[in-house]
């Protein structure tokens, strides 16, 4: 039997990136693309490759081009990762797993290293397939953070809860990182909220641009350490926004709800002013200028924002096409049922 298991990328609409320094946020998963694995019984263990993984090029060009596209890393350091913070993981919880070996493949079309999550949604694709596989349960909270120890701990990828929380859920999240509540058990507090379906959003990325969020993520790690006192504050705005946000999603009023996007953005700028580049930057403006809200979906190359109208959407897709960014209403993930 073969067993086959999907997540898909994540779009922050609040609050990042304070989602590793105990701030708030609000984030959801979209089918528009999706990261999916197969798995399956075979008498040794072995992990396929796919076109993200080629170390064979026409040219140079080709292997430049890869690289701009892919970066230096395809999903096979994702796959191994997984399946040995999985054993590991099973290992320290006494959970014996059967002695039988798998063949396990992925595929993904989510644009990669634009801000995202597709690195996470293989993980958690993988680890998803490795559950059923094995017939065991994780709960949604300790699912995220084994996905993320696979980043952190054995990748050393400097990352948030908040794409592998939304991945694991399954739909829309607030998420709380309260110091008490993750000191004392390990994660947030993880409350599902609804999205209103008459609330326009749209997401646009760069077709020209593959970024990683480790520059970001480093940096505001090096100055929240050292407790710089704008850092500190930016990340209690963005836990502020977060709620103003939830509260416009409860009551359906969403007339501040561009101006609380935008801040978040803005705030942005200001604590991490060299992990903004003038091509996202300049992403975000023209944006703006067509009339819609605009901030970061992730740490760079992908924007999340509201619009007001179909002609709106429209004057959105005419700007940022003669930029080479795409731009898509994102089908958003409800009800759960991840594992």
């Amino acid at each position: 039997m073969i067993i086959k298991s999907k997540a898909y990328p994540r779009a922050a609409l609040i609050g990042n990136p304070s989602d590793g320094y105990f701030g708030k946020t609000i984030a959801f998963v979209f089918r528009n693309y999706c990261a999916e694995v197969e798995l399956y019984e075979t008498p040794e263990l072995e992990l396929l490759p796919t076109e993200r993984d080629g170390t064979v090029f026409n040219s140079i060009e080709h292997l430049v081009s890869d690289v701009g596209q892919f970066g230096y890393y395809g999903g096979i350091r994702l796959l191994k990762a997984t399946v040995k913070k999985f054993y590991e993981f099973c290992r320290k919880h006494s959970i014996t797993l059967d002695e039988r070996n798998f063949t396990i493949r992925y595929q993904t079309d989510i644009p990669n290293r634009l801000g995202m999550a597709g690195s996470s949604a293989i993980i958690t694709a993988a680890l998803r397939a490795l559950v059923r596989f094995f017939g065991i349960q994780i709960s949604c909270p300790v699912f995220a953070n084994l996905v993320l120890s696979v980043e952190k701990e054995e990748l050393g990828i400097q990352a948030g809860l908040q794409d592998r929380v939304a991945q694991a859920y399954n739909e829309p999240v607030f998420m709380d990182f309260n110091y008490d509540h993750m000191t004392r058990y390990g994660y947030g507090i993880y409350t599902p909220i609804e999205i209103p379906q008459d609330l326009n959003l749209y997401i646009a990325y760069r077709t020209d641009l593959a970024e990683g969020s480790e520059i970001l993520h480093s940096r505001l790690r090096d100055d929240y350490n050292k407790g710089n006192p704008e850092v500190l504050a930016a990340i209690r705005e963005w836990a502020q926004l977060t709620e103003y946000v939830a509260e416009c999603l409860r009551e359906r009023k969403y007339r501040h709800l561009s101006s609380y996007i935008n801040r978040n953005f803005d705030l942005r700028c200001e604590v991490c002013r060299d992990s903004v580049s003038p091509k996202n930057r300049n992403m975000v403006e023209i944006a703006r200028k067509a009339g819609a809200s605009a901030k970061f979906t992730g740490s760079g190359g992908a924007i999340i924002g509201t619009y007001e109208g179909e002609e709106m959407y429209r004057k959105l897709q005419e700007k940022l096409k003669e930029f080479s960014v795409e731009v898509i209403k994102p089908d958003i993930v409800t009800g759960g049922g991840a594992q």
